[in-house]
């Protein structure tokens, strides 16, 4: 069946999104074909702000509002101040933040090392994580980084990095599943976690 082109191309950008196959996307474009005009538009209107009207905070690297230097969590001065958690993605911190278990501050560091994919140390925010420690009081880093291969080979080359500045430096305890994501694991299992993080040895 030929589709015509404006349906054609919805259904290729569905496409494109992690876990929406053909069939999703056809599912998705002739749903939205047949809903009611302003929910194409609400869609189409919150895409758009999206991209326009969020950014990074310039400290710890987490989603914040377009026009903020920092986000909400790093402008808190209730959080405690000298315990940093390392995470790959902000969804990652949404995990934590949900816990409501750790009242420190973040570092996203935008990714993990993988060197089948061609991402290296200076494809994530590894310098800026080093300048905090150096610039700022920091007395723990807590490696949250997720429980698989390029997250553990992250978490140690943290750990080599870091080791000259004297922090102190733990990890998450394996209460996660090992090659699961923090964003999946459940509220009990992230706060066990995180209450029995242990020091990185060799």
């Amino acid at each position: 069946m030929l589709l015509p082109a404006p349906i054609q191309d919805l259904i290729n950008a569905f496409s494109q999104l992690p876990g929406i196959g053909p069939k999703s996307a056809s599912r998705l474009t002739f749903y939205l074909l047949t809903a009611p005009d302003e929910l194409s538009q609400d869609l189409a209107a919150a895409l758009i702000s999206l991209k326009t009207e969020t950014t990074y905070c310039q400290t710890c690297f987490n989603i914040t509002v377009t026009g903020q230097v920092q986000c909400e969590i790093c402008s808190n001065s209730d959080r405690d101040q000298d315990v940093i958690c390392v995470v790959e993605e902000p969804l990652d911190v949404l995990a934590l933040e949900r816990t409501d278990g750790f009242h420190g501050r973040y570092h996203v560091l935008q990714g993990a090392l993988s060197p089948i994919e061609g991402i290296g140390p200076d494809d994530l925010k590894i310098r800026e994580l080093l300048a905090r420690v150096d610039s700022e009081n920091i007395g723990e880093i807590i490696l949250a980084t997720n429980p698989s291969l390029e997250g553990d080979a992250t978490a140690m080359y943290l750990r080599q990095q870091l080791t000259p500045s004297g922090v102190r430096i733990t990890r998450l305890a394996r209460g996660l599943p090992v090659g699961g994501d923090l964003e999946y694991a459940d509220q009990h299992t992230l706060l066990r976690a995180l209450a029995g993080r242990q020091e990185m040895g060799d």
